[in-house]
């Protein structure tokens, strides 16, 4: 059972009286309800009523909205909750986890690549401002998974590295920043991603290390941040099985579940192996990394049976609210489980002070994407920029002698051609032009359709210009990538807009040529052609003026690359 007087709560006599009063006072339905985070997904005033009314919800998160929005949105799910709510953001860069027009400060792997922690910092402290400043008290952050296997791209940027060590020193400095602002954190996603390459979005993870591997990367990252004050820990879908089999020598293939539904993950590693007496939240419950693995009615009453004290988002909220309760009144839940959860939610209430709530003033609305957090993202962008090969020794480049550039620009495929292709696309070649360079942009498939939509653009795409010519047009070829994607595929990898299509590195060997990817570091084992190659994390103004100021020699390349970035191959290093 939880101590409300220890670490993370440190709760005092009359914050313990609270919580007793508050769960003395409930009815079974508010007890089961507050097991409960919504997402939310409609800002009608009188919807938001009925979910705080008829389903006694403990906590909150959502998508979209404006800055106004989703203040009014927050400002009424406190003012119709009899309990108030923990309300949630994804703040795993900045701001802009909690709302669009919040700032981005930087990526996980931006900050790992930096030599000190001031990214990290400015990261958790930048969230913090922001997201209290709409109302949120609660983190979804920091992502404190080990990138092990530089194939996986579910968590590449979101890790600060492929060190324990770095995970720590940056998680804490995360936090650090973060807690200046009376808001929880929340690691994700024990039992740890990064170790292979699926994504739990679409099948179980599975985090394969021995019992002794784990303890020494995996382990060693729970243990100091637990020992930190972390508040809470979100469990991935992802099974452990050589901690499974220790735990429950008897378990069949069979028997291996996601730690969400693991007793033995949760109760034996968790909370006794590691000590974590804080709140633990189940990922989301859509992921096919839960929903595969047993009915939903199982599911539901099934991960707080095993240990989670509170479950991220309905399915359906009457149907879900149903599964609870019938798990709780056929002894799935256990009375003393139960009561355990509700203690840690309202045990971490009352440590944020919510049994005093005061709505922010919108006052703090003027601090959201303020220009002093873009300057900490100016910052971060100034230390983070890598320089991963420069084997053709063309750096710096001096825009007087290779001024005639052109550009490729490689992308996700856009949701709709309507859409329109990456924005920031625009801003490489604004931030090149003001650099002194002439740029003329590639167009590739996605803008011939929305252009001037065509049968033959098929066609037009192959077709590449005589060699001699490019030569005599350009001095330079510099290729930025911008691959993105989430919950749609396993691993995300470079992707040409078109087959065969004339984005494809023909030119390599014959127009010295400079790579920059904005986003994932792993791209090299797709582009091994590219002699000089530059990993700036980021698809921002911030980071793009930042490279190209390192490309020019206007300030130097001051980020640190990890081996994974060579994708276990010789020829990635050429």
């Amino acid at each position: 059972m939880v101590d409300l007087k220890a670490m993370p709560f440190y709760l005092n006599d009359e914050q313990i009286a609270w919580v007793e009063d508050t769960i003395a006072g409930m009815t079974p339905e508010e007890k089961i309800g507050q097991l409960f985070i919504i997402f939310n997904q409609n800002r009608n005033p009188d919807y938001i009523r009925k979910v705080c009314e008829n389903y006694h919800i403990g906590g909150l998160r959502w998508m979209g909205g404006t800055l106004e929005e989703v203040y009014e949105q927050n400002r009424l799910y406190q003012e119709y909750s009899r309990i108030p709510l923990l309300i949630a953001a994804n703040c795993e860069t900045g701001g802009n986890g909690a709302v669009a027009e919040g700032t981005i400060v930087a990526t996980n792997a931006a900050c790992g690549a930096c030599e000190t922690t001031q990214a990290a910092y400015d990261m958790g402290y930048v969230s913090g401002v922001e997201a209290s400043a709409i109302g949120c008290n609660w983190n979804f952050a920091p992502v404190t998974d080990v990138l092990l296997n530089w194939r996986n791209t579910i968590v590449n940027t979101r890790c600060f590295g492929d060190e324990p060590d770095t995970v720590v020193r940056m998680a804490k400095a995360y936090m650090d920043g973060v807690h200046r602002h009376n808001i929880a954190c929340c690691a994700k996603h024990f039992p740890g991603d990064g170790s292979e390459e699926r994504d739990q979005h679409l099948v179980m993870g599975c985090n394969d290390l021995s019992c002794e591997e784990w303890d020494n990367v995996y382990g060693k990252v729970y243990r100091e941040l637990i020992d930190s004050g972390l508040e809470s820990m979100m469990i991935g879908h992802i099974c452990q099985p050589a901690y499974t089999r220790r735990f429950r020598p008897d378990a069949s293939d069979k028997d291996i579940m996601p730690a969400t539904l693991s007793p033995e993950l949760l109760q034996n590693l968790l909370r006794e192996q590691l000590g974590f007496n804080g709140l633990i939240v189940t990922d989301a419950s859509h992921m096919a990394g839960l929903t595969c693995s047993c009915p939903r009615s199982e599911q539901v009453p099934g991960a707080i049976a095993a240990g989670c004290d509170m479950f991220l988002f309905f399915h359906e909220p009457e149907e879900d609210l149903k599964y609870m309760m019938d798990g709780y009144r056929n002894g799935v839940i256990t009375e003393e489980r139960l009561s355990d959860a509700l203690h840690r939610i309202l045990g971490m209430k009352a440590h944020l002070g919510l049994y005093h709530l005061e709505f922010p003033d919108r006052k703090g609305l003027d601090m959201v994407g303020c220009g002093a957090h873009h300057q900490y993202a100016a910052r971060a962008a100034e230390e983070a920029v890598t320089l991963v090969k420069d084997t053709q020794k063309i750096l710096p480049i001096d825009p007087e002698k290779r001024k005639r550039v052109k550009l490729y620009y490689i992308e996700s495929e856009p949701a709709s051609i309507l859409d329109g292709t990456d924005a920031s696309k625009h801003i490489v070649v604004e931030e090149l032009e003001k650099a002194g360079f002439e740029v003329t942009l590639h167009e590739n498939f996605y803008e011939m359709e929305r252009n001037h939509p065509s049968p033959r653009n098929k066609g037009l795409i192959r077709a590449c210009e005589p060699v001699e010519e490019l030569k005599a047009r350009y001095d330079l070829i510099m290729v930025f990538v911008h691959i993105k994607g989430y919950a749609q595929e396993n691993t995300m990898r470079i992707r040409w807009s078109a087959g065969h299509s004339n984005e494809i590195p023909w030119y390599s060997a014959d127009v010295p040529t400079v790579c920059v990817s904005l986003n994932y570091t792993n791209h090299l084992y797709e582009l091994p052609m590219f002699r000089t190659f530059i990993n700036a994390y980021c698809p921002t103004r911030e980071y793009i003026h930042a490279t190209v100021m390192k490309i020019t020699g206007k300030s130097e390349f001051k980020g640190h690359y990890n081996d994974t970035v060579w994708c276990g191959r010789w020829d990635t290093r050429l």
